[in-house]
Order: structure tokens, then C-alpha cells, then sequence
């Protein structure tokens, strides 16, 4: 599928299911996002929006649906498949190790090499560079995390995910949970840089001013399923809600 821009979609989920047992997460969902484009996901409580964004990461197999990257259809059955494929992820747990500075955090599971050893003076210097471009103020990349505050530790987590060169989807669960002002626009600003360079964003939030501010088109999840997806400039947050809550029949 492409966009008015002539776009193709980078991302696409078609008919996605999530049983555990008898329950079912998600029905039938369905996805799309373009290279260049933040696309918000929205929803209640028990909506299906990380249960969906944890099929896209590759941390749930769905039951049933089709999932294409890059137009190829894909089959992840670990994270690991997902990061390969050029899908970075930021969940709600930040997954950084606290004991370990900032740069040793950026590098997990990818360290540069010299040989066999790992090159931290080249980690180091990379991961100064990369927290210097997405201004990120730290005293020094040998900080260890657990001296950050809350704010400055979801910041290094999506730079973590930013560093990753092949990343063409980077995937966003509740971003801005528990951050003050300042360090949500810090947020803010690096999903725009995100979209600006040519990636796709998919952001998962409870936060509606925030989606509004930076998403380009909002996808609401109820119930499991997809109910709408709406370009931002044509729907109100009044619209959305009515979405969300059922109020607004399809």
C-alpha cells in the first residue's frame, strides 16, 4: 500500500491474532506506517496496544495475520528476528542494566570489536557522538544508569534504539510515562528528528496532547481490534475519545 505521497508502507500488519488460552489480545488488528511518519496508537486499557506492539517486536508469535517489512513478509520468533528485520523497540521497562554506565547500556548485545575484545575506547567515543547529536546532556558516557533520574534513563533507552543504523521502524511503548515537561519535549524532539531523517515511529501513549503534538496519524485500538485510523489533521481529540470509549459506532 502507499500514502498520498507515493509512499510504500515500510510496516504493515494485516488481520493480527493474539490468543492466550481462551483469551483473545488481539483480533483480527490491522497496521501500516510510512517511512517518515509518526503514527500514534490509542486506546483503553486492555485495547490490544502492546499486546500488538509486542507482536511487532517480535516478543509475541501472533496466532493468526500476515506482517510484511519492506513490502517481504515476515515471521519473527524472537526480538532478536525483529532487530534484524530493521525494528527497534523501547518498551515500558527501559531494559537498561543500572549497574552498567551509559555507553556499555548503548552497546548491549552489540559491542564493537578490536579482535576479540571489546573496543570501548571507539564505544565510548561513538556513544558521546550519538548522545551529542540527539542532545542529550550527561556528565560523562561512563556514568552508570542507576545515578540517572527516571527521565534520563527512558532518553538512553530510546537512544539506544536510535543508534541502530539499520532501524527503518522504531517502536515506542508509553514514552513519556512519569517524565516532567522538560524531559517530554526532549522526547518530543527526538521522535521529530526521528520522522525528519526518514524512519517510521510508531507511538504507543495514554498521553493525547502529546500524540496530538508529534503523531502525523493516530490509530485507535478497542477492544483488540482496529478501530480507526485517522490522519491527525482530519480528526479532534474529541473524535478520538469517541473512538476509544465506543461512543462513536463505526
Amino acid at each position: 500500500m502507499s500514502d498520498a505521497q507515493g509512499r510504500a508502507a515500510v510496516l504493515t500488519v494485516e488481520g493480527a491474532s493474539k490468543h492466550f488460552g481462551s483469551v483473545a489480545a488481539l483480533r483480527a488488528a490491522d497496521l501500516e506506517v510510512f517511512p517518515g511518519e509518526v503514527l500514534g496508537i490509542v486506546g483503553d486499557n486492555g485495547a490490544g496496544k502492546s499486546t500488538l506492539l509486542k507482536v511487532l517486536s517480535g516478543i509475541h508469535t501472533p496466532t493468526d495475520g500476515r506482517m510484511t517489512v519492506a513490502g517481504a513478509e515476515v515471521h519473527f520468533s524472537s526480538p532478536a528476528d525483529a532487530r534484524r528485520a530493521g525494528i527497534s523497540t523501547v518498551q515500558q521497562d527501559l531494559a537498561l542494566v543500572e549497574v552498567l554506565d551509559i555507553a556499555t547500556n548503548l552497546y548491549l548485545g552489540d559491542f564493537p570489536k578490536r579482535g576479540l575484545l571489546v573496543d570501548r575506547k571507539r564505544m565510548e567515543r561513538e556513544a558521546t557522538e550519538l548522545l551529542r547529536r540527539l542532545n542529550v546532556r550527561v556528565s560523562s558516557v561512563l556514568t552508570p544508569v542507576a545515578s540517572l533520574s527516571g527521565g534520563q534513563r527512558q532518553i538512553i533507552a530510546i537512544s539506544r534504539a536510535v543508534r541502530l543504523e539499520s532501524a527503518r521502524v522504531v517502536l515506542l511503548d508509553e514514552p513519556t510515562a512519569a517524565l516532567g515537561v522538560q524531559e517530554t519535549a526532549h522526547v518530543g524532539e527526538i521522535i521529530d528528528n526521528l520522522r525528519d531523517s526518514g524512519k517510521a515511529v510508531v507511538l504507543i501513549s495514554h498521553d493525547m496532547e502529546f500524540v496530538f503534538e508529534h503523531a502525523d496519524r493516530i490509530q485507535v485500538m478497542r477492544l483488540g481490534k482496529t478501530a480507526r485510523a485517522l490522519r491527525v489533521s482530519e480528526t479532534s481529540r474529541d473524535e478520538i475519545i469517541a473512538l476509544i470509549t465506543g461512543a462513536k459506532q463505526l
